[in-house]
C-alpha cells in the first residue's frame, strides 16, 4: 500500500468510526419475508455458524455492548434482524440466522434455510454479505455450503475470520492461508480475508471501512 493509499484508508476508517458512533438503531425482526422492511436503502448482511461470534462482532462494529444479543445458546437468532445506521438512515445491517444448528429440530432448520435462501436471492438492495468463519478452525463444510449458496445467488461476499486473538500467530497464519485458498474457489468471494477480534478490536476499523464502501456511502 502506497503512502497515499494508506492515508485514504485511514480517512475512510475515521469516517466509518464516526458514522458507527452515531445512530445505530434496531428496526425490526422478520420471521418471514412478508415482514421485511421496504427496500429503500442498501443492506449489508452478516451470516455465520451459530457460535461464530456474530453478535459480538456486530456489537464491536457499532461500538455498542448489546445492540445484537450475544447468547450462550448458539442458534438463538432465528429471524432476520435489521439495524439502521445513520441519521437519516444511510444503510442497514442485517443479522441473519446462524447455520450449523446442531440442536435445532429439522423443521426449524429447513424454515431458517428457506428464509435465508429466499432473502439472498431476491433482495434487490442487498449490497454485500459478510460470511463469518471461526478463526480458530477455518472454513468447515457448513461454511463452504453457505459460500456455495451465495455463489449460486450471485451475491458478492467477504470472508471474515473471527476470534483471531484466541490462537498463536503461527497457527492463525495457517488458517488465513487455508481460508484464502478456499475463497479462491468461490466465484462470488472477495480474495481479501478480514481478520478480526471483537474482544481485542483487531481488524474492526478496516471492516467498518469495508462496510461503508460496500454500502456506497
Amino acid at each position: 500500500m502506497t503512502e497515499a493509499e494508506a492515508a485514504e484508508q485511514a480517512a475512510l476508517e475515521r469516517r466509518a468510526g464516526k458514522l458507527f458512533s452515531g445512530r445505530v438503531d434496531f428496526l425490526l425482526s422478520a420471521p418471514q419475508l412478508k415482514f421485511l422492511p421496504e427496500p429503500t436503502v442498501p443492506e449489508i448482511a452478516f451470516c455465520g455458524r451459530s457460535n461464530v461470534g456474530k453478535s459480538s462482532l456486530l456489537n464491536a462494529l457499532t461500538g455498542r455492548k448489546s445492540i445484537a444479543r450475544a447468547s450462550v445458546t448458539p442458534g438463538r437468532t432465528q429471524e432476520l434482524n435489521f439495524f439502521e445506521v445513520g441519521e437519516p438512515t444511510l444503510f442497514r445491517l442485517v443479522d441473519m440466522p446462524g447455520y450449523g444448528f446442531a440442536k435445532a429440530p429439522v423443521k426449524v432448520v429447513e424454515k431458517w434455510k428457506s428464509l435465508v435462501k429466499t432473502y439472498l436471492r431476491g433482495r434487490p438492495v442487498l449490497a454485500r454479505t459478510l460470511v463469518l468463519v471461526d478463526g480458530r478452525h477455518g472454513p468447515k463444510d457448513v461454511d463452504r455450503e453457505m459460500m456455495t449458496m451465495l455463489d449460486e445467488a450471485a451475491v458478492g461476499y467477504r470472508v471474515v475470520l473471527t476470534k483471531a486473538d484466541k490462537m498463536k500467530a503461527s497457527e492463525l497464519a495457517k488458517v488465513i492461508e487455508a481460508t484464502e485458498a478456499e475463497a479462491r474457489k468461490h466465484v462470488a468471494a472477495f480474495p481479501e480475508i478480514h481478520v478480526t477480534s471483537a474482544e481485542k478490536g483487531m481488524g474492526i476499523g478496516e471492516l467498518r471501512a469495508a462496510v461503508l464502501g460496500d454500502a456506497g456511502v
